[in-house]
């Protein structure tokens, strides 16, 4: 059982994104169901993250403004290789392959990189008791983005067009 703390639970969603990548890559897995599973899990964890993790770690000293900043943009960039996947229909298409590996190469860059710095600083700076407060806020807001349907490649394209700015 996960333990509450804000950053155990994105780490959890973390080492999960890769599982489903690993099923994505596995032609003899069910991979259009594996893309639902992720779609629908990167799309309700980025939204939890910015509208509940992201604001309340600006607030601590050690968390860096640009840090959390370059994280949303990420968010972005990784939405737009989720929409380029999601519109592959066919697992079997040549390009599946090679807008999953944009994908997984958009995302674990993210990973790698809020994992050392934001979720370190945090771990540092933020006490238990608030992490485990943010953990409440973000399970809540994740569960909320699922419930709402948010891996659906309709919202996925509007998030794309929503954020454009942030990548270009």
């Amino acid at each position: 059982m996960l333990s509450g703390d804000v950053i155990e639970l994105i780490l959890a969603d973390h080492r999960r994104f890769e599982d489903l990548f690993r099923q994505l890559r596995d032609n003899s897995a069910d991979q259009r169901a594996a893309l639902r599973d992720l779609s629908a899990l990167l799309v309700a964890h980025a939204e939890a993250e910015e509208s509940e993790v992201y604001p309340a770690l600006r607030r601590f000293d050690d968390v860096d403004d640009h840090e959390v900043e370059h994280g949303a943009e990420e968010h972005a960039e990784g939405h737009q290789a989720l929409l380029a996947l999601l519109e592959v229909a066919d697992p079997a298409a040549e390009e599946w392959d090679e807008k999953l590996e944009d994908l997984v190469k958009a995302v674990n860059h993210h990973l790698d990189e809020e994992e050392r710095t934001i979720l370190n600083s945090a771990r540092d700076s933020v006490p238990d008791q608030r992490r485990a407060e943010l953990g409440e806020k973000f399970l809540t807001a994740r569960q909320f983005a699922l419930d709402a349907g948010c891996g659906d490649v309709a919202h996925v394209r509007d998030l794309v067009e929503q954020t454009k700015d942030r990548v270009d």
